[in-house]
C-alpha cells in the first residue's frame, strides 16, 4: 500500500518560494523583505513567514533586522573566488577520472546541453539557462563515477545558482563567448586532453565578475 506523504506545512511552503525566489534572482541581493507583505502575498499567516525568514538566514541567504524586515545578502567577492576554485578541482577531477565508455556517453549528453543553452539563450528564458548551465558542468564530475564527488558539488549547487541568477542580463550578453567555451571544454572533454580542459575551464570559471565566470 502507498504511504501517502504529509502536505508541507505553511513554514515549509514559504521556506521554498522563498528560497527559489532567491536562487533565481526574482529576489535580488539588496531586496528588503517584509513579514506582513509576504504573508499576504503566501495567503497564511506571519508565523510561517518568520519561521521560513530565519531558516534563510541560518543558511546565510538573508539577514533579519528586527522591526526593518529581511535583507537578502550577495556573495562576496571572496565567496565567488572560493566557489570557482572548488569547481575547478571537483570537475577537473572528474574529467581526469572518466572512464572511456562513460566519458563517451557523458559527451553525448553534453551536447544536448549546448544546444539547449542556445536555445534557452535565444528565447531568454534564465531560469531555463541557469538549469542547463548547471547541468552542463555538472556532467563532468558526473564523467568521474565518484559519488563523494558528486555528493561534494551538490553542496555548491545552490551558490553556483545564486551567482548564475545574479549575473542575470550579463549571461545573456556574454551568451555566444559562453558556448564558444562550453563546445571548447567539451572538445577537450572528449578527446581526453586533461591539460586543455583544465586550462580552459580555469579560465572561464576565474575570471570575478565576468559573465563567463559564473557559468
Amino acid at each position: 500500500m502507498t504511504q501517502v506523504q504529509p502536505a508541507p506545512s505553511a513554514a515549509e511552503r514559504a521556506y521554498s518560494v522563498l528560497r527559489t525566489r532567491i536562487l533565481d534572482g526574482e529576489v535580488p541581493p539588496g531586496t528588503m523583505l517584509g513579514e506582513s507583505p509576504l504573508a499576504a502575498e503566501l495567503g497564511m499567516s506571519r508565523t510561517p513567514v518568520r519561521a521560513a525568514l530565519s531558516r534563510l538566514q541560518d543558511e546565510g541567504w538573508i539577514a533579519i533586522y528586527p522591526k526593518r524586515g529581511a535583507l537578502v545578502r550577495g556573495l562576496g567577492q571572496r565567496a565567488v573566488a572560493e566557489l570557482a576554485q572548488m569547481r575547478v578541482l571537483l570537475e577537473t577531477a572528474g574529467e581526469r577520472c572518466a572512464p572511456a565508455q562513460l566519458r563517451a556517453e557523458v559527451a553525448a549528453r553534453l551536447e544536448d546541453l549546448l544546444a539547449a543553452q542556445r536555445r534557452a539563450q535565444t528565447e531568454r528564458d534564465l531560469p531555463a539557462l541557469l538549469t542547463t548551465l548547471q547541468s552542463f558542468h555538472r556532467g563532468f564530475v558526473e564523467a568521474g563515477d565518484n559519488l563523494v564527488m558528486l555528493e561534494l558539488y551538490g553542496r555548491l549547487a545552490d551558490r553556483h545558482r545564486f551567482a548564475l541568477s545574479t549575473a542575470g542580463e550579463q549571461l545573456f550578453a556574454g551568451g555566444e563567448e559562453s558556448l564558444a567555451e562550453h563546445a571548447e571544454l567539451l572538445e577537450a572533454f572528449r578527446d581526453g586532453d586533461s591539460e586543455r580542459f583544465e586550462a580552459t575551464l580555469r579560465a572561464h570559471v576565474t575570471e570575478i565578475g565576468a559573465p563567463r565566470e559564473a557559468g
